[in-house]
C-alpha cells in the first residue's frame, strides 16, 4: 500500500511540474493575465479539472512560479553578501554571475521582469516579498562591515535596496541579448557588464562618502 501511495505521489509532483514548466514556456511571450488554464493543461495533456488538484487558480500558479525562479536567483545575492571579497572582487564577480544566471535560466527572468509590475497582484506581491527579502538578508550583512559603521538601519537597508534593484536592472538589460551565441551578442554582453560594473563602483563610491557630512549625508 505505501508503495502505491509514494507512486501516485510521485506522478502528482511530476503532474504539477510539468504544469509549472508549461506555464512558463507559454509566458515567454504573453503576460500571466492573458494566460488561459486550458492552455496550460492542453500543453501538458490532462484534464481542465486536473489543474485544481495542484493549484487553486491561475495565480496560484504564478506565485509557485515565482518561487520556483528566485531558488536559483539567490546565487546572484550570495556574490554581494561575501564579505570577505575586496569591493571590485565582489562587483566584478557579482556582473558575472548576473550575466550566467540570465543565461542559463531566461525563462525564469523573463517572467520575473514582467510580472514584477504586471497585472496579477497575488504575483506582484510575491515578487515584491522576495526582493524584499534579498534586501533584508542582504542589509544585515552590510550592517556589519567597517564601511557601514556610524550607519542608520534606514541607511543600510537603502543601501541593501539599491544593490538589489541594480541587480534586476542589469539582469533585465541581459535578457536584451540574443540567446544565440555569436560576435554581436559578445558585444552586447560586454557593454552592459562594463556599465553595470561602472555602475556599481559608483554606488560603492557613494557608499564611502556617505557620512563626510554628518550622520545622514548631506541631508
Amino acid at each position: 500500500m505505501s508503495h502505491i501511495l509514494g507512486a501516485r505521489q510521485a506522478q502528482k509532483l511530476r503532474t504539477r511540474q510539468a504544469l509549472l514548466d508549461a506555464g512558463l514556456r507559454l509566458l515567454e511571450h504573453q503576460s500571466l493575465s492573458s494566460l488561459g488554464l486550458r492552455e496550460i493543461t492542453r500543453e501538458v495533456g490532462v484534464a481542465p479539472a486536473g489543474f485544481y488538484r495542484h493549484f487553486r487558480d491561475m495565480s496560484d500558479l504564478g506565485v509557485a512560479l515565482v518561487e520556483e525562479s528566485f531558488g536559483s536567483l539567490r546565487a546572484m545575492v550570495r556574490v554581494i553578501r561575501d564579505g570577505r571579497a575586496r569591493s571590485d572582487e565582489v562587483i566584478d564577480s557579482t556582473v558575472d554571475v548576473i550575466a550566467a544566471y540570465v543565461r542559463d535560466h531566461r525563462a525564469h527572468f523573463r517572467f520575473i521582469a514582467r510580472e514584477r509590475n504586471g497585472g496579477v497582484r497575488e504575483v506582484r506581491d510575491a515578487i515584491a516579498g522576495e526582493l524584499a527579502l534579498f534586501a533584508e538578508e542582504l542589509a544585515s550583512d552590510l550592517a556589519e562591515q567597517p564601511e557601514s559603521a556610524g550607519w542608520s538601519p534606514e541607511d543600510v537597508r537603502m543601501l541593501a535596496d539599491l544593490y538589489v534593484d541594480h541587480m534586476v536592472m542589469t539582469a533585465t538589460a541581459f535578457l536584451d541579448v540574443p540567446a544565440a551565441p555569436s560576435p554581436e551578442a559578445t558585444a552586447a554582453e560586454q557593454a552592459i557588464a562594463r556599465r553595470a560594473r561602472r555602475q556599481m563602483r559608483l554606488i560603492h563610491l557613494g557608499r564611502s562618502h556617505w557620512l563626510d557630512d554628518g550622520p545622514g549625508g548631506a541631508d
